[in-house]
């Protein structure tokens, strides 16, 4: 089994997050795929950025801000 470090954005309203995970790599099975804790990480900071919670997210990732443009 290998691992290579990949970056997941998530997207929620008008924030969007940059949060690393190791995708798993095997020889059986469905691959590549996240770990448990990972697609825990990823639920927690989806979860905070819904919420409001800018703290919490931005412990487990990188946060932003969007901004629409005006054409």
């Amino acid at each position: 089994m290998s691992t290579r470090r990949y970056t997941k954005l998530v997207h929620e309203g008008d924030y969007v997050a940059e949060v690393d995970v190791d995708l798993l790599y095997s020889e059986e099975g469905w691959s590549p795929y996240l770990s448990l804790d990972d697609a825990y990480k990823l639920d927690d900071v989806r979860e905070a950025l819904r919420q409001g919670d800018m703290k919490s997210a931005a412990r487990l990732a990188r946060v932003y801000t969007l901004t629409p443009v005006a054409v």
